[in-house]
C-alpha cells in the first residue's frame, strides 16, 4: 500500500509541479524533474518503480517512433552517422583531456567513454512539446542519438579490453556492430510490412483494447530483445515505435499509448530521475566533476554542432541538435556501473556522473524552447 502512495505523490507532483513550470514559460519535464528531487528529499525510489518508471521511457521513445517518418529516418540517416561520430569523438577527447589533469591514464580513458552517449528522451519530451519532434532536426538527433548509444558502447568495450587485457577484443566489437546492423536492417525494411500483416491478424481478436495491449507486448519484447543484445532498450522501444507508425493502425495507437504513457508511466519517469539525484553528492562535487561537467555540455555542442554543419545543416539549426545531444542519463550511469565491477575505477566516479547526469538534464530543456523561440 506503500507504495501505491508514493505512487500517486509522485503523479501529483508531475502534474502539478509541470504546470507550474509551464505557467513559468518552462518545460513541463522540467518541472517533473525538480518535483522528483523535492520528493527524493523525504522518500526513495525502489524496485516497483523503478520498473514503472522503466516501461514510461520506453513509451516515450515508442511514442517518439510512431510520430517519426520511415522515409524521413532513412533520409537523415547519412546526416545523422556524421553528427553522432563527430559528437562521440569530440566527447571522448575532452572527457580524457580533463581527466587525466586529475585520475591515471587508464581511468582517464573511462571518463572519455562515459562521455559519449546521449539520452535523448529528455530532449524527445521538449521537442513534443513544441511539436518540432518531426522536423529534420528533430529526425537527425533521434537518428543520431541510435548511433550515438552504439557508438558510446564500442568505445566503452575497446576501453575495457585494452585496459584489462591490454588489446582489444575484436569479438565483442564484432558482436554489437552486427547486432545494431539485423536490428536496425530488420525494423527499417521488414517493420512496417510485417506489422500491417500481424494487426490484420489481431483485429479477430474481439476484445477491448487488444491492439493496445499487442502494442505493448511488441514494444516491451523488443526492447528485451536490444538489451539482450547488449544495446540500449529504448533503441528497440524506439524501431518498435517507428515501424508501427508505418502501418494502417498508426492513430489508434498512437491515441491510446497517449493515454496510457501521459496519464501514468511518463510522468513516472520523469519524477523518479529527480528522486535518484543524489543532492548530497552534487553539493560535496569538487573541481573535477564541475570541469568533468562543463566540458559533457561544451563537447556536444560542438561536436554535434559541427558535425551538423558539416552534413549540410545551417548554423541555427546545427546549434539547435548540438543542445539536444547534452543530456546524459541511462547509458552513463550503466557504462559506470560496468566499469566499477570490473574493479578499474573507483566509487569517487560517481560524485562525477551524477553531477554531470544532474546539470545535462536540467539545463538542455530551457536552452531549447529558448532557441527555438527566437
Amino acid at each position: 500500500m506503500e507504495i501505491l502512495l508514493l505512487i500517486a505523490i509522485m503523479l501529483a507532483t508531475a502534474k502539478l509541479m509541470g504546470y507550474l513550470f509551464e505557467r513559468l514559460g518552462q518545460p513541463v519535464v522540467l518541472g517533473q524533474i525538480f518535483g522528483g528531487l523535492l520528493i527524493g528529499i523525504f522518500f526513495e525510489t525502489n524496485p516497483v518503480i523503478s520498473q514503472f518508471a522503466n516501461l514510461g521511457v520506453l513509451l516515450l521513445l515508442f511514442m517518439a517512433g510512431l510520430e517519426s517518418e520511415l522515409e524521413e529516418f532513412k533520409r537523415v540517416g547519412k546526416q545523422s552517422v556524421v553528427v553522432a561520430g563527430l559528437g562521440v569523438l569530440v566527447a571522448f577527447l575532452f572527457g580524457f583531456a580533463v581527466a587525466y589533469l586529475f585520475v591515471p591514464f587508464h581511468e582517464a580513458i573511462l571518463y572519455g567513454a562515459m562521455m559519449t552517449p546521449t539520452s535523448v528522451s529528455i530532449t524527445v519530451k521538449v521537442l513534443m512539446e513544441m511539436r518540432k519532434l518531426n522536423t529534420r532536426e528533430g529526425t537527425t538527433i533521434l537518428a543520431a542519438a541510435v548511433v550515438d548509444d552504439v557508438l558510446g558502447i564500442l568505445v566503452l568495450t575497446v576501453a575495457i579490453s585494452m585496459i584489462k587485457g591490454g588489446e582489444v577484443n575484436y569479438a565483442s566489437l564484432a558482436e554489437v556492430v552486427l547486432s545494431v546492423s539485423l536490428l536496425l536492417f530488420f525494423f527499417l525494411y521488414f517493420g512496417p510490412g510485417l506489422a500491417d500483416r500481424v494487426f490484420r491478424l489481431l483485429s479477430r481478436i474481439d476484445l477491448p483494447e487488444s491492439e493496445t495491449a499487442f502494442a505493448l507486448v511488441f514494444l516491451i519484447v523488443f526492447a528485451f530483445l536490444a538489451e539482450h543484445l547488449n544495446l540500449a532498450s529504448i533503441l528497440g522501444a524506439y524501431l518498435t515505435g517507428l515501424a508501427l507508425g508505418q502501418s494502417s493502425k498508426k492513430k489508434s495507437i498512437m491515441d491510446h499509448m497517449n493515454v496510457l504513457g501521459y496519464s501514468l508511466f511518463i510522468p513516472l519517469f520523469f519524477v523518479e530521475v529527480g528522486m535518484r539525484i543524489e543532492l548530497s553528492y552534487i553539493l560535496h562535487a569538487g573541481l573535477f566533476a564541475v570541469l568533468y561537467t562543463i566540458a559533457a555540455i561544451v563537447s556536444k555542442i560542438v561536436g554535434c554542432g559541427l558535425g551538423a554543419r558539416l552534413a549540410g545543416f545551417d548554423w541555427g539549426s546545427s546549434l539547435r541538435i548540438g543542445i539536444g545531444m547534452i543530456p546524459r542519463m541511462g547509458v552513463e550511469l550503466a557504462m559506470l556501473a560496468v566499469a566499477m565491477e570490473s574493479g578499474i575505477i573507483g566509487p569517487d566516479a560517481l560524485t562525477v556522473a551524477i553531477l554531470m547526469v544532474f546539470v545535462t538534464t536540467v539545463i538542455t530543456p530551457p536552452l531549447l524552447k529558448w532557441l527555438y523561440s527566437r
